[in-house]
C-alpha cells in the first residue's frame, strides 16, 4: 500500500534533487523514498549501538580484541 505525503524544502534543495534525479535517471521520489529508508535504518543503527555500547561496556567489552576474545 501506497501513501502520498507533501513536504516542503527550500528552492536549492529543489534544484540539487532535480539534477540528482536527471543526472542518475531516477525519479524525485525514488530519491527521496531511499533517503527516507536510508535515514531510518540509520536511527536504528544508533540506538541499537547505543544500547549495545552500554551492555558491551558492563561486560567489560571495550575493543575489537575484547569482542573477538567474548566470541571465541
Amino acid at each position: 500500500m501506497r501513501s502520498t505525503i507533501t513536504i516542503s524544502v527550500p528552492e536549492q534543495l529543489r534544484t540539487e534533487l532535480d539534477q540528482v534525479s536527471e543526472a542518475e535517471g531516477v525519479s524525485r521520489s525514488d530519491i527521496v523514498r531511499e533517503s527516507i529508508r536510508d535515514y531510518l535504518f540509520l536511527r536504528r543503527f544508533r540506538s541499537l549501538r547505543k544500547t549495545m555500547t552500554a551492555q558491551a561496556s558492563a561486560r567489560g567489552v571495550f575493543t575489537d580484541e575484547d569482542v573477538f576474545r567474548e566470541v571465541s
